[in-house]
């Protein structure tokens, strides 16, 4: 019998499609209107598509903190996310700065990495229930202004907003309705982005179909494939970040 509500895969598309929407007005649209050859039509269509884009970084948030706990190797995680920060580097530097390699701002899997490892630490000290009350609450502090601190001296995607948002969902996971509102609020900053949340309530706690690697294969792919566009367009050189 169907499962109700929307499985880990469901939402995962939503997050895809969304991001897609956002890449090509990021990447695309963006760079017709810097050249001069927007209509305010087009400025109207390059800001909508960009609203619908903030949807999908919460719920990306969100699935890592669920891979998180139900991944059986939580380093294996972690070393896949690098692997695919590395791979993901230059489409997203071609996409977005026209450059092979640009290193002033960095693609949202390094984020994503960054608050991986942050909760995992955390999650470890939390654990240590035998160490002093003080020692820990501080270590977590620590733990909590590093992690934030490394993604934003990377200038990494969502910076260290990202990481925040991260540690809150992974905090508030054990209740939904908290989680949900803790959500909006990290996010508020953004407020399209918490749109996310309304999927995210619907969420059933499956896994739903086996497309474990389609956000790892499809960033990297469909970001090259926007400055092939943009090669096409004679727009590739315009850098929009």
């Amino acid at each position: 019998m169907p499962q109700k509500g929307l499985s880990g895969s469901a939402l995962k598309l939503i997050a895809i499609i969304t991001m897609l929407i956002d890449h090509i007005g990021a990447a695309v649209v963006a760079r017709l209107l810097i050249a001069g050859q927007g209509s305010e039509m087009l400025y109207k269509t390059y800001y909508a598509m960009r609203a619908v884009g903030r949807v999908a970084f919460p719920i990306f948030c969100f699935l890592l903190v669920e891979g998180f706990f139900y991944t059986s190797n939580r380093k294996k995680y972690a070393l896949r996310l690098f692997g695919f920060a590395l791979l993901s580097e230059i489409p997203f530097d071609l996409a977005f700065s026209g450059k092979i390699l640009e290193f002033g701002y960095q693609n949202v899997f390094f984020t994503l990495l960054i608050g991986l490892l942050t909760i995992m630490l955390f999650d470890e000290v939390a654990k240590k229930q035998e160490w002093h009350p003080v020692l820990r609450s501080a270590l977590l502090v620590i733990i909590t202004i590093g992690g934030m601190g490394v993604a934003y001296l990377q200038r990494t995607d969502y910076d260290a907003k990202g990481v925040l948002a991260i540690l809150v969902l992974y905090l508030t996971r054990q209740m939904r309705g908290l989680q949900i509102v803790a959500g909006c609020l990290v996010f508020c900053w953004e407020l399209p982005a918490i749109v996310a949340f309304i999927p995210i309530a619907f969420y059933n706690g499956k896994r739903g179909w086996n497309i474990k690697y389609l956000f790892y294969a499809f960033y990297p792919v469909h970001l090259f494939i926007l400055y092939l566009i943009c090669v096409g367009m004679g727009t590739a050189q315009i850098a929009v970040v």
